[in-house]
């Protein structure tokens, strides 16, 4: 049986809350390719390192995984967090630092909010309706490139991956996802995400500008399923805090 892999995975860091930890895949399959597009794409950092990815979403809103705000179970404090924006490479991106105390996490799905300095980088279109069986989308991050030591591969440079969207009671899903539950249920295409990925923007697939975010990008088993929260399912709740 697969067994289901939360994606932060950066082992040097651990972040992931009590009530998600799970083992490390034995190996992986990367593939997906350099993207030349993203610009509400963000990359998130703990004392520096890299660590997950993520979506601007608002002027001031940045949405990622709750479980990367977390480590052994405690949250990551606000001053030892930075993201890189506005450029693909990250060593080119500008600095951001969180407002303090200023994070909300969701209560239905693996997904939080968190507000910064107000940011000059588009913003991310939110899905209205739920995905459907048989879409495709596309994932974007910037993490491990390698099947070993994905501490060692992170990329510098924004890679995506397409996937397909299949229903939550198909048998490959057992353990990611279950009918009427918060996250949605994807096979690989052209890549599978993996550590450092966690928290990234899944969208939708249209010319750009138009596509939207469907997914926050939570775990996978590195070779053939990934799972993402849906982000119709928590569009009450993302206007909500953004609107604040």
């Amino acid at each position: 049986m697969v067994r289901r892999v939360r994606v932060l995975v950066l082992t040097a860091l651990l972040l992931v809350a009590g009530s998600m930890m799970s083992p490390a895949p034995a190996s992986a399959v990367i593939g997906g390719s350099k993207s030349h597009y993203g610009p509400w794409a963000v990359r998130m950092l703990v004392d520096g390192s890299p660590v997950c990815t993520a979506t601007a979403v608002g002027r001031q809103w940045i949405i990622g995984a709750s479980h990367c705000f977390f480590e052994q179970g405690r949250p990551v404090a606000d001053k030892r967090i930075s993201f890189r924006v506005g450029d693909l490479d990250i060593r080119k991106g500008t600095k951001v630092r969180p407002l303090r105390g200023k994070r909300v996490g969701s209560a239905r799905a693996d997904m939080l909010l968190i507000k910064v300095p107000p940011l000059r980088i588009p913003t991310a279109r939110l899905a209205t309706a739920p995905v459907r069986p048989g879409q495709k989308v596309r994932q974007y991050g910037w993490g491990a490139t390698c099947t070993t030591d994905e501490n060692t591969c992170q990329s510098p440079v924004l890679k995506q991956s397409d996937l397909r969207v299949v229903r939550p009671d198909d048998p490959g899903c057992k353990g990611y996802t279950a009918p009427g539950g918060s996250d949605f249920c994807m096979e690989k295409v052209t890549g599978i995400p993996a550590g450092g990925d966690s928290g990234g923007p899944v969208m939708s697939i249209g010319p750009r500008g138009t596509e939207r975010l469907v997914g926050v990008f939570d775990g996978s088993d590195r070779e053939e399923i990934a799972e993402a929260g849906e982000v119709s399912r928590q569009l009450a709740w993302i206007r909500s805090v953004i609107r604040r």
